[in-house]
């Protein structure tokens, strides 16, 4: 079954519903991500050895941990003898909208596909993805782990494959990551409460004008549909200042402005990279009025997704 026995992988970070896209629509994002060591073991179970470069302390317990618990979920699907041991390498602020539960667990996955003499095609990593990320989130959604896994724009609903969508060259994205943290349990938690019929209508239209402006390339129609009035209204108080930041996107040419992931996090769609750089400076300069300072990513909205970075016998 096993043709290796170490593997190393890297997986981005990722911008989560898109806006209007809550919990099914999620694209790469370049500049950030996690990188995880997967080792081969005759015991029978998931162990995690270390991890470095987090933040604050994360669970070592392997059940406990998203990347642990994804390849709980692997082994479970082979049927294989043997365990995993697992030493992870953050590079994604924890708490930071930016998919870094999700990027452990898919990067874990990658690494340990690598050591299969038959690996799998990435998209059926995807279940034991969504076990993954449940760990972190309390729910099986795939608008993280999804794109980390094929890169680029992606549709995931439910448990069905996800699909990868077509997305133009010139689209980028300016992501502005302010220093301070909004934990997703608790963004998650902001969303209770009554919705008007009213609003799922005009989010329902949103998601479709921004569907169809993506699959005809024209950005007029992105803009129109880039307008989420379901989730971001209730997140927005977490965000210290972002009112100003999107209003500072918008004004500097961005096609569209909303939170990235569960935020605190800010994601800006832009026609071409010199349009991206320039709304990103805004960004950042919104969040410095108020008092925070942010971490800058522009780059493609096509973003590679995960790779498998070395393999050894």
């Amino acid at each position: 079954m096993f043709a290796h026995r170490s593997a190393i992988a890297f997986a981005p970070a990722s911008v989560g519903n898109v806006g209007i896209g809550f919990d099914i629509l999620g694209h790469a994002l370049s500049g950030a991500g996690d990188r995880v060591h997967v080792r081969l073991i005759d015991a029978p179970e998931v162990r995690i050895s270390a991890i470095h470069g987090a933040d604050r302390e994360l669970p070592l317990d392997a059940a406990s941990n998203t990347a642990g618990a994804a390849l709980i979920a692997l082994r479970d699907s082979l049927g294989c003898a043997e365990g995993f041991e697992i030493e992870i390498h953050k590079g994604i602020p924890f708490g930071s909208g930016m998919g870094g539960s999700a990027a452990s667990a898919v990067a874990a996955l990658v690494a340990a596909n690598g050591l299969l003499r038959q690996p799998l095609p990435l998209a059926e990593l995807y279940p034991m993805a969504l076990s993954g990320e449940a760990v972190a989130s309390g729910s099986r959604h795939g608008d993280n782990v999804a794109p980390m896994l094929l890169g680029g724009l992606v549709l995931a609903v439910g448990e069905r494959a996800p699909i990868k969508l077509p997305v133009q060259a010139e689209l980028y994205c300016a992501h502005a990551h302010p220093h301070c943290v909004v934990e997703t349990r608790a963004a998650r938690a902001a969303l209770k409460g009554a919705y008007e019929l009213g609003e799922f209508v005009q989010q329902s239209g949103h998601l479709a004008l921004f569907l169809t402006g993506v699959a005809r390339g024209e950005r007029e129609l992105i803009a129109a549909g880039l307008n989420d009035v379901l989730v971001e209204p209730r997140r927005a108080p977490l965000i210290p200042g972002f009112a100003g930041v999107k209003q500072a996107a918008l004004e500097a040419g961005a096609l569209g402005a909303s939170i990235s992931g569960a935020g605190p996090s800010v994601f800006a769609w832009c026609w071409g990279k010199a349009s991206a750089e320039r709304v990103g400076r805004a960004m950042v300069e919104a969040f410095a009025v108020a008092d925070l300072k942010a971490d800058l990513l522009v780059g493609p909205v096509e973003t590679p997704g995960a790779k498998l970075l070395s393999v050894a016998h």
